[in-house]
């Protein structure tokens, strides 16, 4: 079978000069160019609505395409076409842009001026490649058939209390109980889940703000798959980068997570936006974490004042979870169910820092050690939270989730885009 190749190219000499290689190629069959950015994610997303075998097995794209820049038009056919195999033409063949080009998801680099041995031993191993993602994908890789996923977003009174900690772990739990699991950071400035389980990671939440139609397989390349079986959606590197994820862009990316795992931990973090917002108001559970102080319970307060003025979440379709607990405070969890008015977990997790340090330090939170409380505390809260499936007799067991989802999920959005004036 030939493979297709769709040359990129704005300039008109370097169009001649690659399609005049490329048609020299044993078993290519070259497509007629496009001559910018935009007309090559049209052609492909056109190709694609037919059919993901109507895809091109090849793109190349030329430095001097516009009007976007060629690395970012790399990521976007990455993220959006990920059976597409990118091979950038560049007259700058340096380590850097080598290695800039395959985190924005080039799979190979020919230098330039071309040569006919060098494109078309980076063309045959691209398409190989391009065939064999698409069968590994298979056909219908586009439709879940799965009932609905849970989404429990887990959000801070204050910083420090604890939320990646149980977000993490609450996770884990589910995942080991043999549940399909995602792990989001929208703590978008300041997020710091890929430091607690040591991941390198090179796309984010950051790079689906902008797309609309987040298919399975378009989500699948953005995630990073963590050794425990995680899928992981990490925060930005660049905290800047996290005003690209709106409240309409998170309203897109939890109905995908939502079609594709099964449960769904999302990491708000203390700081509320936009997309936080939203994320909370899509929940299926929403909690908050606090610890048994002072300043932490008056926190607590002041989130769900916040959230119900905001129409996000009413008071009782929240849940306070209390971390760092000791018998011996003078804070306990039924005076923070009456400070707050909300429903309060029954798992409450004990004051054992010590035990998480050197996970912790290591970023190898998910090496805690069986024997932990916290740990054994946070998996008990999972299977109170009804995440992990009950057959896995984790000491969870037989607890029940309490509380309800929102009955109107639509509604708290608009109503809060009316308060801040965005009609």
């Amino acid at each position: 079978m030939p493979t297709r190749i769709l040359p990129a190219v704005g300039d008109v000499d370097a169009v001649r000069s690659l399609t005049g290689l490329l048609g020299q190629l044993p078993d290519a069959e070259p497509l007629p160019p496009v001559h910018d950015s935009t007309q090559l994610v049209d052609a492909l997303a056109r190709l694609s609505a037919e059919s993901v075998d109507e895809l091109p097995e090849v793109v190349v794209v030329h430095e001097r395409i516009g009007p976007v820049p060629a690395l970012e038009l790399i990521r976007e056919v990455a993220l959006r076409f990920p059976a597409v195999g990118v091979i950038l033409v560049t007259s700058d063949a340096s380590p850097g842009l080598f290695s800039a080009a395959m985190d924005s998801g080039a799979r190979g680099l020919v230098a330039l001026p071309l040569s006919y041995e060098e494109l078309a031993s980076r063309v045959q191993h691209v398409a190989q490649w391009s065939t064999g993602v698409r069968r590994h994908l298979g056909h219908g890789a586009d439709v879940f058939t799965g009932a609905g996923g849970t989404v429990v977003t887990v959000s801070g009174a204050k910083g420090g209390v604890g939320t990646t900690v149980t977000a993490v772990h609450l996770a884990l739990a589910a995942q080991a109980s043999g549940r399909n699991t995602a792990l989001v950071d929208l703590d978008l400035q300041t997020g710091d889940v890929a430091s607690y389980l040591d991941v390198q990671f090179r796309r984010s939440v950051a790079d689906l703000a902008a797309i609309t139609d987040i298919t399975p397989r378009v989500l699948a390349d953005a995630v990073f798959r963590h050794d425990t079986g995680l899928a992981l959606l990490l925060a930005p590197a660049e905290g800047e980068r996290g005003e690209d994820v709106t409240d309409r862009a998170a309203r897109h990316l939890v109905g995908a997570l939502r079609s594709r795992y099964e449960v769904v931990v999302i990491d708000c973090g203390a700081q509320l936006g936009g997309a936080g917002a939203t994320a909370v108001e899509l929940a299926d559970r929403a909690l908050l974490v606090t610890t048994p102080d002072v300043v932490a319970v008056r926190g607590a307060k002041r989130a769900v004042r916040l959230w119900d003025r905001l129409q996000i979440r009413k008071a009782e379709e929240t849940t306070v979870v209390v971390n760092r607990h000791s018998r011996h405070a003078e804070i306990q969890p039924p005076l923070i169910q009456r400070i707050t008015g909300t429903g309060i977990a029954a798992t409450v997790v004990p004051a054992a820092y010590k035990e998480l340090q050197s996970a912790v330090d290591a970023g190898r939170l998910h090496e805690l050690d069986h024997k932990s409380a916290v740990k054994q505390a946070l998996w008990t809260l999972a299977g109170e939270l009804g995440l992990v499936k009950a057959a896995e007799g984790h000491r969870a067991e037989g607890h029940r989730a309490g509380g309800r989802g929102r009955a109107d999920k639509g509604t708290g959005g608009a109503l809060r885009r009316r308060r801040e004036g965005g009609g």
